[in-house]
């Protein structure tokens, strides 16, 4: 028997069902007997799994790109960010293009350029562990709904990405609140996002890390839910148009744009109400009455600030900044996971 070593290049079904689109090289003994002159193909080693990777090495390099990617993306956008919260806590103050221009303007020349980004070091606790736990959740919480062994699971994409969304701000939300908190104040209010912390720990109790969370975690379900649903889905209808071979950079960018704007805009009254919560900057004596908090919290902001200058206060530049941080964290995960375990397959 004569042994015959190829190498062969191919997309496993993982990787084609999940739109990663790195090729794979898998190197193969080919046997070929002579008494039945057929070949037969063996694998050197026998894989864990149809990637040739363990479940594992899966959870270890989604979480390396997620956190990344996250970094990246909210680093880009961060004085956009902070100028957002600024607006979505302030109900007096009334939002427009040349009231966003003058707050930066002003906050630059009272406390200089980096203070744009003030916050941000907080956002990075927050936002690193956030973007590794939602992206490592997504891809777990998919093989365990099987969803890319059924075919009619289209609902089950979407559900996938909204537990995805459940999972990291559960795990992450006091450092969302105090990360919020610590963005709009002055600097004599808190040192530090430990700080804050402490802080409000002392005045308000564990229970005060927490504040906002109901309507957050009713928001994400449909954001993160549709950003990663819209995102799959615009991939795969590419792929089926044009090949595997077309998505480059560019194209995850634009999906991953589109994913943005449909999840920003489907949660934001939720992130308004969340905000509002988180930097106590509503009448609580008056909502505490209700048993529904997030529905009273939004029909107090319909009346008092009206539905579009109060429920979707800053949606317009959500649809500036949200686009171009959902687009790079897309585009950048991909890339950084198909990096990752390519190299690790090569070993």
């Amino acid at each position: 028997m004569k042994q015959n070593v190829q190498e062969i290049k191919y997309y496993d079904s993982y990787h084609v069902t999940n739109h990663q689109f790195f090729p794979v090289f898998i190197r193969v003994h080919c046997h070929h007997d002579k008494d039945t002159d057929q070949n037969q193909i063996k694998l050197a080693s026998q894989p864990h799994d149809n990637n040739g990777l363990t479940n594992n090495e899966r959870v270890v390099t989604s979480l390396v790109a997620g956190a990344i990617a996250g970094a990246i993306a909210k680093t880009t956008i961060a004085p956009l960010d902070r100028t957002k919260i600024f607006f979505q806590t302030s109900p007096s103050t009334h939002f427009s293009g040349r009231e966003v221009l003058k707050y930066v303007l002003n906050t630059y020349k009272s406390t200089g350029f980096l203070s744009l980004w003030r916050g941000n070091s907080a956002t990075m606790a927050r936002i690193v562990p956030y973007a590794a736990i939602q992206f490592t959740a997504h891809e777990q919480w998919k093989r365990v709904l099987r969803v890319d062994q059924r075919k009619e699971s289209e609902i089950l994409r979407f559900v996938a990405g909204s537990l995805a969304g459940v999972t990291a701000q559960s795990l992450t939300y006091p450092l969302d609140l105090t990360r919020a908190r610590l963005a709009i104040s002055p600097k004599s209010k808190y040192k530090s996002l430990m700080d804050v912390f402490v802080k409000t720990t002392k005045s308000e109790g564990v229970k005060g890390l927490f504040k906002g969370y109901v309507p957050t975690i009713i928001g994400v379900i449909p954001y993160a839910g549709c950003s990663f649903y819209c995102y799959e889905s615009l991939k795969r209808v590419w792929v089926k148009e044009f090949g595997p071979e077309s998505v480059g950079g560019i194209e995850r960018l634009c999906f991953g744009a589109c994913a943005g704007i449909i999840g920003q805009t489907s949660s934001y009254p939720l992130d308004i109400v969340r905000r509002r919560l988180q930097t106590q900057t509503v009448d609580m004596a008056t909502i505490l009455k209700s048993r529904f908090h997030v529905f009273a919290i939004m029909k107090m902001i319909a009346r008092t600030e009206g539905i579009v200058g109060g429920l979707y206060k800053g949606l317009s530049m959500n649809w500036v900044k949200g686009p171009v941080a959902a687009g790079i964290s897309f585009a950048s995960y991909d890339w950084i996971q198909g990096f990752l375990r390519s190299q690790l397959r090569s070993r």
